[in-house]
């Protein structure tokens, strides 16, 4: 399996060869909700990844917006829910086109990049709905979505994995956490990011409590572990399995 794998990514990294060529920069696709919304990339992922990647330029877009579930991003999402017997929903997927448009803007000002990364953070709305059955499925399909119309089936990413802000008796909730690792361990190109140390906060009691947000220091590390984990990847080197890289 290992074997396996490590063909599926040299031949992945391969492919990515004749845009390295004519390219300088690596580009980062940031996504999610309130946690990604708020999370502000020029503190903390931007400052890591131009240091970590000192052969080229570094860039990023964002598309995220608080209290949004996954749907909202995947078009397939009806037909994933009635697979496990979820409730349809009449909506639109209104940030996944944003992400194209974008992408099609940084490219016709600076070529195609060297690398793409796409850093998700979301997955507390889904949770919350107790949706958690269809959500491997779905992130599954945005990532398959992405690699296929940004053209770049080499495409990485990483995954915020939702913090520990309810606890394991919550069922839907520990569900999109377990969805979340799978999808990152099943892709070789895929990783994930520990948030549970990113949301401790200390109420008006002196008591400290794991909070739905993260703090300021928490959306920097965030930040820096996305960057951390994708140079990895790109590097042909296997990502931090604690979600904590160094």
């Amino acid at each position: 399996m290992k074997l396996y794998l490590f063909t599926i990514v040299t031949c992945l990294l391969t492919s990515a060869i004749s845009y390295a060529e004519n390219s300088k920069y690596h580009l980062f696709v940031l996504s999610g909700q309130s946690n990604m919304q708020g999370m502000n990339p020029n503190t903390g992922l931007m400052p890591e990844a131009k240091n970590i990647f000192k052969d080229s330029d570094v860039k990023y877009i964002k598309i995220s917006k608080g209290g949004r579930p996954i749907r909202l991003w995947v078009n397939e999402w009806n037909s994933i829910a009635e697979r496990h017997e979820l409730k349809a929903r009449i909506e639109t997927t209104e940030f996944y086109q944003p992400i194209l448009t974008e992408y099609s803007k940084i490219i016709k000002d600076f070529g195609k990049p060297k690398s793409i990364t796409f850093c998700w953070m979301q997955g507390e709305r889904d949770a919350k709905e107790n949706l958690s059955l269809a959500y491997e499925d779905a992130l599954n399909q945005l990532i398959k979505n992405l690699r296929r119309d940004l053209k770049r089936s080499d495409m990485s990413f990483v995954i915020g994995r939702i913090s520990d802000h309810i606890k394991e008796s919550h069922k839907s909730w520990t569900g999109v956490r377990k969805a979340q690792v799978k999808v990152s361990k099943d892709d070789p190109l895929g990783a994930w990011v520990d948030c549970d140390d990113l949301n401790n906060m200390t109420d008006k009691n002196g008591k400290l409590r794991d909070d739905l947000h993260y703090t300021k220091k928490g959306y920097e590390t965030l930040g820096r572990r996305f960057a951390r984990q994708a140079k990895l990847i790109i590097d042909g080197k296997p990502p931090s399995i604690s979600g904590r890289p160094n």
